[in-house]
């Protein structure tokens, strides 16, 4: 029987698997147990969800930095593919397919593999065993099948040292999108311009015909009462904002995801509370008439109020 042959640390095996191959790793796992190596056994799920959660862990685990223990995991489904894919999700780990013990001894070797992923369909409990075993068994770096069974140059060698450090980070610096929402997304890395008469106002036409822009205000801005010869339909992104409709004398309190719909000609003044950003569209060309100045809007926001 194999024994656990790195007695730089103990190691600790998270386990998972599919219905396809849990017998596999039960198989595995109690041999495991037997060689007394600690094993977390997440059971039976979902192909994509067992290599998850054990990715995760394992990922977990190596980021935290614990050198008392050495993590690692094993995975399995009806392939050994699935699973080993969404293992790989996850910073720091390297999950690896193995169908026989010699393709375990090179992801050991040339890889630093830190998760085993089996066959439940085409790998017999015993070869299981025997892949197992090796996996278990190869330090990183060793003679390998891939290197025909001698030590790697110095060249090599120095190259797979290296390659520790830098394989680490991958995944980890990688960033999210803020923005999910489309419509935001097209303001991103654009040059806004002033809107002259709308002190605290800028915007970026995103389409012509119909047109489209997003439109900014600062916090505190106001929008002295002024009409079109456009409707023009609004999409709050951002902030809050007030509208008053001078025409209808009506009165609008928008905020994040609300719509205004305003037609053609109806004269409105506005109050911006933060700073607001928000996704317009209008057939025909830009053009804005005043009817008020802002000292006039102030003085009659203040009145409101």
């Amino acid at each position: 029987m194999a024994e656990q042959t790195d007695h730089r640390r103990p190691m600790k095996i998270i386990a998972g698997a599919d219905s396809f191959g849990c017998d596999l790793k039960d198989a595995l796992v109690a041999h495991l147990r037997s060689l007394n190596i600690d094993v977390e056994d997440l059971g039976t799920n979902k192909y994509y969800s067992a290599g998850e959660e054990v990715g995760r862990r394992v990922s977990s685990a190596t980021s935290a930095g614990d050198s008392s223990v050495e993590t690692r995991g094993l995975v399995a489904c009806g392939t050994g593919v699935g699973v080993s894919i969404f293992a790989n999700k996850f910073p720091g780990v390297y999950a690896a397919t193995c169908l026989t013990a010699g393709e375990a001894q090179n992801t050991r070797s040339i890889n630093n593999c830190n998760v085993l992923a089996v066959s439940g369909m085409s790998t017999s409990p015993e070869s299981a065993v025997e892949i197992l075993n090796t996996w278990l068994n190869t330090p990183f770096r060793s003679p390998c099948p891939a290197s025909d069974s001698k030590p790697w140059s110095p060249e090599i060698d120095s190259f797979f040292e290296n390659s520790v450090a830098e394989m680490s980070h991958i995944g980890s610096n990688s960033t999210v999108p803020t923005e999910t929402c489309a419509i935001c997304c097209l303001a991103k890395n654009r040059e806004f311009t002033p809107v002259e008469v709308m002190p605290g106002g800028s915007m970026k036409i995103v389409r012509e015909t119909p047109t489209s822009a997003i439109v900014r205000f600062k916090a505190g801005s106001v929008e002295p009462a002024h009409h079109h010869t456009f409707g023009h339909d609004l999409v709050v992104l951002k902030g809050s904002k007030r509208v008053w409709n001078l025409t209808k004398k009506e009165k609008y309190d928008l905020v994040v995801g609300d719509f205004l719909f305003t037609p053609a000609g109806d004269v409105h003044r506005v109050k911006y509370f933060e700073d607001t950003e928000f996704f317009i569209r209008w057939d025909g060309h830009w053009d804005l008439f005043l009817d008020e100045d802002l000292a006039a809007a102030h003085a009659a926001i203040e009145k409101d109020n």
